[in-house]
């Protein structure tokens, strides 16, 4: 594994003499990729740290023997590429365990995924809530860029209300070969992820079983991670193979592996959310991983992943520590230059605070009460998301609100009658899926369902174009990392929204979360750590 990499600015010195008082320690601790003795010295017994392996190192007073202080222990070289779980890398191609999460959309555009891929990490594609049609393109761009040089892969979303729709993207992507997904959002199983879990699966001479497809399971409760970590369900596997939609083999061997192999627990994130804290989650996930990976007699490991408030070095650091294989980003990278939303909405993210945010219905699955989060300042979305519930709930048709609030809706929310709204909203479904017209003709409740997802579907786009006259209206899905983020990088050079590039950003949070764990390190081995060896400073880096 070459691992000369992130190189930091110039500027950030070396320290190569015995480092006793606060500030020589925290610069030796910048220096992760040079090995460190921890030493005490032998007349005062304070602890330090020297550069390892030196003979002798230099003072004011000129050489200064070695034998002066006696060697505790050492601390080899760390690397951010070793944060993580080894056998990530070694299953997904990639130098580093980082994810750049699927953004719905394509925020999480062509151009973002490129770059990450690039950089030894690995991007999806935020295919969820575009048609067939964009996601092909989406796909020709990034094969055409990164092949099978790189990693990279695209979003599969559950769509309980749009099954045809997933299943056309899960289709798209077996016959095109996109060799990972992320599956968002799953409350159940369905036949589309288990038919491109189980597709290409084949058994080798010595029993191990391989697998074409590699399925990212994003998850925040046990309920819905267990069905990921166990083999298919019998009654699904069986339907593909008489659909002829799976091979006898691969349908057998399906009842041995798990659908996924990659857990990325979500914490309190943007968009789709439990707002779990993930110190909380975590462990148990991991313990069910166990439980069911011993049950089951799996051959291959099962990873488990973070998601979820990860905006600065220490919150990385913190998931590393937690055991998470690899860690994953979203809010951070739709402020980026990359990401498809308009300049508009990222200088609205840089301004977020920590509590900037607001719980909001999600237009896909607006019926359930699902929501997510998103926003709050600078946009009056979550506020508006959340009266369109309220009415939803409170009324059975749009014929029966009463004349105030429907003079309401269509001034402060909608921007034109409900019957115009209808109009282009039965366009729309008649395009996409006529059932859901149909649907609405005999049942007036869904009918008005349908034109208030008319206004959380358009809120997210109108923030994606940039347009001018709906910005009140922005869907920026957002969660508290946004915030703390923005906080960190004050008075660097990734404060700007202009310079806030992807790869810089996460090359970053690697590196500080890298400074962060030597600084623990060193702590837990009695060295006087002072508090500011726990903040890492943004700074451009590279890549060798």
């Amino acid at each position: 594994m070459n691992t000369k990499t992130c190189t930091a600015d110039p500027r950030v010195g070396k320290s190569d003499g015995p480092a006793y008082e606060p500030g020589d320690i925290a610069r030796a601790i910048q220096e992760i990729r040079r090995p460190l003795d921890v030493i005490r010295e032998t007349q005062t017994s304070r602890m330090g740290v020297v550069v390892a392996n030196q003979a002798a190192v230099q003072s004011p007073a000129g050489l200064v023997e070695a034998a002066q202080f006696d060697r505790v222990g050492t601390l080899p070289a760390l690397y951010p590429e070793w944060l993580g779980d080894r056998s990530f890398a070694e299953a997904h191609g990639v130098r580093f365990p980082y994810v750049a999460g699927a953004m719905a959309n394509g925020i999480a555009t062509t151009r973002l995924v490129i770059a990450m891929g690039k950089a030894g990490m690995l991007g999806f594609f935020g295919a969820a809530g575009l048609m067939p049609d964009r996601v092909n393109t989406a796909i020709d761009e990034l094969e055409g860029s990164l092949g099978d040089r790189y990693a990279w892969g695209s979003n599969l979303i559950y769509s309980p209300n749009e099954s045809s729709l997933e299943s056309a993207v899960a289709d798209i992507y077996i016959r095109r070969g996109v060799r990972k997904v992320s599956a968002s959002a799953y409350m159940a199983l369905t036949p589309s992820i288990v038919r491109y879990a189980a597709t290409g699966l084949r058994e080798l001479s010595d029993g191990r079983i391989e697998r074409r497809n590699a399925v990212f399971a994003k998850i925040s409760r046990p309920e819905t991670a267990r069905p990921f970590m166990c083999p298919a369900p019998t009654e699904i596997l069986e339907g593909l193979v008489r659909d002829g939609l799976l091979t006898v083999d691969e349908g057998r061997l399906a009842k041995r592996v798990p659908i996924a192999e990659d857990f990325t627990v979500e914490a309190d994130s943007g968009g789709h959310t439990d707002n779990q804290v993930l110190t909380a989650v975590f462990p148990i996930i991991a313990k069910m991983r166990d439980e069911l990976a011993l049950e089951h007699d799996y051959m291959r490991p099962i990873r488990v992943g973070a998601a979820g408030g990860l905006g600065t070095p220490t919150a990385v650091a913190g998931a590393f520590a937690l055991g998470a294989s690899y860690v994953l980003t979203g809010s951070v990278n739709q402020a980026a230059v990359e990401s498809g939303l308009s300049e508009t909405g990222r200088r609205l993210l840089a301004q977020a605070d920590l509590n900037d945010v607001i719980m909001a219905p999600a237009s896909d699955m607006f019926e359930q009460g699902v929501k997510l989060q998103v926003l709050k300042r600078g946009t009056m979305f979550g506020v508006r998301a959340l009266q369109l519930y309220e009415i939803y709930t409170g009324y059975e048709s749009l014929e029966d609100l009463p004349r105030s609030v429907k003079d309401r809706l269509e001034q402060k929310v909608l921007g034109a009658s409900v019957e115009e709204i209808w109009k282009q909203t039965e366009e729309f479904f008649n395009g996409r899926d006529p059932a859901e017209v149909e649907r609405a003709a005999s049942d007036p409740k869904h009918r008005m369902a349908l034109v208030f997802r008319w206004y959380l579907g358009l809120s997210s786009n109108w923030a994606i174009t940039g347009d001018s006259t709906r910005q009140l209206d922005y869907q920026i899905w957002c969660g508290p990392a946004m915030g703390a983020f923005n906080e960190w990088v004050k008075g660097s050079y990734l404060e700007a929204p202009e310079d806030r590039g992807a790869v810089q950003i996460a090359y970053n949070l690697l590196e500080g979360a890298a400074v962060i764990t030597r600084a623990q390190q060193l702590r837990s081995y009695g060295v006087p750590v002072p508090p500011t060896a726990f903040h890492f400073r943004p700074r451009p880096l590279t890549v060798s």
